[in-house]
């Protein structure tokens, strides 16, 4: 991977974005910024949505990134309303990185927690141990919703590294 080439990790949701910009250099993985976009439950969808875009479009102004990793939609049975709401946000963040000529790779959370834990059952807290160590941070990043787009970011740094050093 280019040293110059930065990662835009995204854990899409609608109350919460998290989102993680991050580079390699000189063998070491460099945090940009993480931070979260919340939006105000009582505003309309469409505003929700509009904020959030309009926020990360903020983002890749100021940080210029090459790829934006996003995590996939997950459907579970018992709460199937939220990965319809985290599919709007997803819609509209994958339009946003069209617009922008972003490249877009996508990740199910089962992988991001495999290759970064061992295990695609890792919960929060252990995402969040994994992150903090990998980018040598004195706390853990939080909310959870950061740690998530880091660690996204993270899974698609291994990946392109692994990916480079097998060719």
């Amino acid at each position: 991977m280019a040293q110059e080439q930065r990662i835009l990790g995204i854990d899409p949701g609608l109350t919460r974005t998290g989102y993680g910009v991050l580079h390699a250099q000189d063998g070491r993985t460099i945090l940009d910024e993480g931070g979260v976009i919340a939006t105000t439950t009582n505003d309309t969808l469409a505003d929700r949505i509009h904020e959030i875009a309009t926020e990360v479009k903020a983002v890749i102004t100021d940080w210029k990134p090459s790829v934006m990793v996003i995590e996939q939609v997950f459907s579970l049975g018992k709460n199937p309303k939220s990965a319809i709401l985290m599919a709007h946000v997803r819609g509209a963040l994958l339009a946003l990185a069209r617009q922008e000529r972003l490249r877009v790779v996508h990740y199910k959370p089962t992988q991001i927690k495999k290759l970064l834990t061992g295990s695609g059952r890792a919960n929060k807290e252990q995402m969040q141990l994994v992150v903090k160590a990998e980018l040598g941070l004195t706390e853990v990043p939080r909310p959870h919703d950061v740690a998530d787009a880091l660690a996204i970011a993270l899974c698609h740094l291994h990946t392109t590294c692994a990916d480079i050093e097998a060719a």
